[in-house]
């Protein structure tokens, strides 16, 4: 009979210890089985501009890839710093994203005195989404057919001229100000809250100068609503290859380009972010995604986690001289 009592009580321990380790073990599984709910990337940027079309690009290509939904928030706002920073703070699993710029990520520590968050150490590197290709356009009111045009009409009437951008310290300002800077011009910036809300305004003539993202502006460009004067690219582009660029109109070493990247917070786990990595990195090898990309005026990133830190840490160096003589600053 003890014998009996004794194997009875051993399972009856046997059952409590697995009721316990049961679920311990299952909760792990789901921890490890990632990713296994939605996937939020957030845009810094209003709808419509070129940073929002190629994170949705992205978007529906990792929700297909990774079988979760992906969803796109737009947080715009103080040149992109509230979507960064609500990114940087979020928990850092894995499950939400930023497509951050060379404004969020690269410029905008250089504008801030009083940065909310750190753009390289509160953040881990996924990949290099894009680079957009950024083109002179004016309204057609404005009548000057290329750009020594436009240099000598800046400087017959400096300051006189407006342009517009998706913010301060965007990539569209900077382009603007390094133009200036080339070409010893002036002009007045006129800061919008995203590219989308800026071409409203460009294509009806109210601010007739933009140095703007080729997607947003293409189907202004084929239509005549807008004039292109030159693109920013070393090279031309497939796209509108009539059309010069700023070397080539006489503005000597002046390159300027968009770029965007996506950002997960600081101490997400690695394993989580090699996933994430290679997934997008597929998506941009992908034929069918190349194409979609250059077909709305951009290329595909090729920089991935240190490749893109890398890249990254340049661009902040590299800009800091047009900053700084241009005197962009969110404090002045």
């Amino acid at each position: 009979m003890r014998a009996v009592s004794c194997t009875r009580r051993d399972m009856l321990r046997g059952l409590m210890v697995a009721s316990m380790i049961g679920p311990s073990i299952a909760w792990g599984a789901d921890q490890d089985d990632f990713p296994s709910k939605p996937i939020r990337l957030i845009v810094p940027f209003a709808p419509g501009g070129s940073t929002d079309v190629l994170t949705r690009l992205i978007g529906a290509e990792m929700s297909t890839r990774l079988k979760v939904p992906v969803t796109v928030e737009n947080r715009p706002g103080a040149s992109g710093n509230i979507a960064a920073d609500f990114v940087a703070k979020s928990p850092p699993d894995g499950y939400t994203l930023v497509m951050g710029s060379i404004g969020t990520h690269a410029t905008n520590p250089l504008i801030y005195r009083d940065m909310p968050y750190d753009p390289v150490a509160d953040f881990a590197p996924i990949a290099l989404a894009g680079e957009v290709t950024l083109v002179l356009v004016v309204h057609p009111d404005l009548e000057v057919q290329n750009v020594n045009a436009l240099v000598q009409l800046l400087k017959d009437r400096p300051g006189a001229i407006s342009y517009a951008s998706g913010g301060v310290g965007a990539s569209q300002h900077l382009a603007a100000e390094l133009f200036k800077y080339s070409t010893h011009t002036s002009m007045l910036h006129v800061p919008y809250k995203g590219s989308a809300g800026a071409l409203v305004d460009l294509v009806s003539g109210r601010v007739p100068v933009m140095f703007a993202d080729l997607p947003l502006v293409l189907p202004h460009i084929e239509s005549g609503a807008l004039r292109a004067l030159a693109v920013c690219d070393p090279v031309r582009n497939a796209v509108i290859p009539k059309v010069k660029t700023m070397q080539e109109a006489g503005v000597e070493d002046y390159v300027a380009t968009a770029w965007y990247a996506l950002f997960a917070p600081a101490k997400t786990p690695a394993d989580r972010l090699k996933i994430l990595q290679s997934d997008v990195a597929d998506i941009l090898h992908a034929p069918k995604t190349i194409k979609a990309i250059q077909d709305i005026g951009a290329k595909p990133g090729d920089a991935v986690g240190d490749k893109l830190r890398a890249f990254q840490l340049n661009e902040i160096e590299r800009w800091k001289t047009v900053v700084k003589v241009a005197g962009i600053s969110m404090d002045n």
